[in-house]
C-alpha cells in the first residue's frame, strides 16, 4: 500500500495570503503547503482518497491521479471539504456513483449543505452534469469495507467536531485531533505507519496538536514512523525535520510512503 500526501497545510495553507515570514517566502518546495488530503494506493489500482480540500483538483493533477474509488471524509470543515465538486470527473468519466464514507451526523450536513449533490430530484440541465455521489455513514469503532479494504474508524475530538481518522491494514490516519481516546489508542496498536497532525512548536491550540503533543501521542503509540501533517507557516519542513526524533519525519505536499501488508490471507 502506497499513501502520498496530496496536502499537508493548516485552514490558511502555506503561503498565507498577505505573509512576509520567511516560510511563505521560502525556496523550499516542501514549504508550499495546501489543504489536507491523501491518497491510498493498491497494487490492483484501487485508489482511496482522504478528503476533498479547495485545492484538490491541482493536487489530484501533481499527483498523476486518474480515478477514485472511494473517498473518506474525516470531518466537514471546509479545508477538508470545499473541493467536493472535483470529484464530478470520477463519476463523469466513470458513468458510476462514487462512494463517500463519513460518520453520520456529517453525512447529515453533507445532504443538506451540497443537495444540488444529494438530492435526486435536482436534475442538472440538458449537457451539464453533478457528482454522482453516494453517502455511506460510518459508526465509530465498527470496521467496514471501504473499496474493498477494511477500515476501522477512529473517533477524535476536534473542538465540538468529531474528527473520524481510520486504520486501515498497518496504517493508522488521525488528522485534526486534540487528544487520543482510549478506544483509539486501542485501534492503533501495532501500527507500523502514523499520520498525526501538528501546528506548530509552542503554545498550545484549543482543538489540534501542537507539535510536542504530537510527538508525546505518536510515543504513546509506538509506530516505526510517523508523519506530521496539517503544519502552519510558523515551521520550516528542514527545520522541523532536523528537531524531530529518530522514527518522526515532517510529510510534505507529494511524498509518497510505502506501508508493507501482511502477506497473510
Amino acid at each position: 500500500m502506497k499513501l502520498t500526501f496530496l496536502g499537508t497545510g493548516t485552514s490558511f495553507g502555506v503561503p498565507v495570503v498577505g505573509c512576509d515570514c520567511d516560510t511563505c517566502h521560502s525556496s523550499d518546495p516542501r514549504d508550499r503547503r495546501t489543504r489536507h488530503s491523501a491518497l491510498l494506493a493498491w497494487d490492483d489500482g484501487t485508489r482511496v482518497l482522504v478528503d476533498t480540500p479547495p485545492e484538490l483538483r491541482l493536487q489530484l493533477l501533481d499527483a498523476g491521479v486518474d480515478h477514485v474509488d472511494a473517498v473518506w471524509y474525516t470531518h466537514l470543515h471546509a479545508d477538508h471539504l470545499h473541493g467536493i465538486d472535483d470529484l464530478r470527473i470520477f463519476s463523469m468519466r466513470e458513468r458510476r456513483t462514487l462512494p463517500l464514507f463519513t460518520s453520520s451526523d456529517s453525512a447529515a450536513v453533507l445532504r443538506r449543505r451540497f443537495d444540488y449533490i444529494f438530492d435526486s430530484t435536482v436534475i442538472p440541465p440538458e449537457g451539464t452534469s453533478k457528482p454522482q455521489l453516494e453517502l455511506r455513514p460510518l459508526a465509530r469503532g465498527v470496521e467496514t469495507r471501504v473499496a474493498g479494504r477494511a477500515f476501522l474508524p477512529l473517533s477524535v475530538p476536534h473542538g465540538d467536531f468529531e474528527v473520524f481518522g481510520f486504520r486501515v491494514g498497518d496504517l493508522g490516519y488521525i488528522t485534526d485531533a486534540k487528544s487520543l481516546p482510549p478506544e483509539t489508542m486501542a485501534g492503533l496498536v501495532g501500527v507500523s505507519v502514523l499520520v498525526l497532525n501538528a501546528l506548530w512548536w509552542g503554545s498550545p491550540h484549543p482543538t489540534h496538536f501542537n507539535v510536542e503533543e504530537a510527538l508525546a501521542a505518536a510515543e504513546a503509540v509506538g509506530a516505526e514512523r510517523t508523519y506530521l501533517v496539517h503544519l502552519t507557516h510558523r515551521v520550516r519542513h528542514a527545520e522541523l525535520e532536523r528537531a524531530l526524533p529518530s522514527g518522526v519525519f515532517a510529510a510534505h505536499d507529494g511524498l509518497t510512503v510505502t506501508i508493507q501488508e501482511d502477506p497473510s490471507p
